[in-house]
């Protein structure tokens, strides 16, 4: 449709069409923005990561953190800049000891390993104990002055609880589904409690600026279809149900993301959020089916396709707009991550290809 065509602007942004999309309203091309767009594939980011000093010190910076935010808008034509923070800061304010150690990742030194140690956990003030983070976000917003909308986020229950459990990476989930078919009372127990903290903690980043919210669930993936529902997506339905959705006047849109849940999309849609991410694995039609128009869809670009050509990046985008089809409702983005040795040429490729062979697709 053409630009004059399109609904009167209610966020005061430059750039809404993410916000749009994910409102399911008409817009002129689908909008893109990339999972950790902010990060090490950029030289820019290394530059700025080692004048930090370390990965939780970049966090702890507000003015850092809005640098790094604001590194990729620089480059490419994003449609949304997301806070640049990590997951696992919740568990790290609830005093597990968190640090993160090159080539294994995140460590906590006090993996929680006994209900004593559950019950013992507290919820964090995000304004005391996680204060940083809100510093960020209102920096950032006060940055991007309009420029695009900024995305807030958290980790899920389930994602957090799969660290603090494990206490860190890990392949086999033995200590946290051990935990959950050994005695399920304290994995809900652990469950709860992190739902509690991440509603705080996203309704807090409203308040201080962020005008979307994500909530990523990397790990619901690794479950079984009843575990997820039971251990996974209930606690996610409990952050919606708690989230603030309109703020000054404009609505807060929230997206689920998880990686592997493809095959949940439809129990996802029914948690009354606005967006689910969808990766690689899944096909982006018939999610569309299933689910409709009463939710939107992001995705689902596999990462390793920015290793290929610039025709074949081109091809891939292509296809992607033609399984979701035409209409409104698709923010287009990678199916997970960037891989952190993508060279940035090929993310310029993808972003403005996005937006040159999505333009049909949204015409009347």
């Amino acid at each position: 449709m053409s630009e004059s065509a399109l609904p009167a602007n209610p966020y005061g942004l430059k750039n809404d069409r993410f916000i749009r999309a994910l409102l399911r309203e008409p817009i002129d091309c689908t909008p893109i923005w990339i999972m950790r767009q902010a990060g090490r594939y950029l030289p820019e980011y290394r530059a700025t990561r080692a004048k930090a000093g370390s990965f939780m010190d970049l966090c702890r910076s507000a003015e850092l953190a809005c640098e790094v935010t604001l590194q990729p808008l620089e480059r490419f034509d994003l449609d949304a800049a997301i806070l640049f923070s990590d997951i696992l800061t919740i568990p790290d304010a609830m005093g597990l000891g968190l640090t993160f150690t090159t080539g294994e990742g995140p460590v906590f030194a006090r993996p929680l390993r006994s209900r004593h140690a559950i019950e013992q956990l507290p919820i964090p003030d995000p304004e005391i104990e996680l204060r940083y983070v809100m510093d960020a976000v209102g920096t950032i917003r006060k940055a991007l002055d309009g420029r695009v909308p900024l995305i807030g986020f958290s980790g899920s229950p389930w994602t957090l609880a799969t660290y603090m459990v494990e206490g860190g990476s890990t392949k086999e989930f033995a200590h946290i589904k051990g935990l959950m078919y050994s005695d399920p009372a304290s994995a809900h127990l652990l469950l709860d409690k992190l739902s509690t903290a991440v509603t705080d903690y996203l309704n807090a980043q409203v308040r201080r600026g962020a005008q979307t919210l994500m909530i990523f669930d990397t790990w619901g993936g690794v479950l079984s279809p009843d575990k997820y529902r039971e251990f996974s997506l209930a606690y996610m339905q409990k952050i919606v149900n708690g989230l603030i959705r309109t703020h000054e006047g404009a609505r807060i849109p929230v997206i689920l993301f998880t990686k592997g849940g493809g095959q949940w999309a439809v129990d996802m849609a029914d948690t009354g959020a606005d967006g689910i991410g969808v990766d690689w694995t899944a096909d982006m039609s018939q999610i569309r089916q299933q689910v409709g128009h009463r939710i939107a869809l992001q995705g689902n670009l596999d990462p390793s396709v920015l290793y290929a050509p610039d025709a074949v990046i081109e091809q891939e985008v292509a296809r992607v707009l033609h399984t979701f089809g035409h209409g409104t409702g698709h923010v287009f983005n990678l199916g997970h991550g960037i891989h952190q040795h993508v060279n940035p040429d090929k993310v310029a490729t993808l972003v403005n290809a996005v937006h040159r062979l999505s333009r049909p697709y949204h015409q009347a």
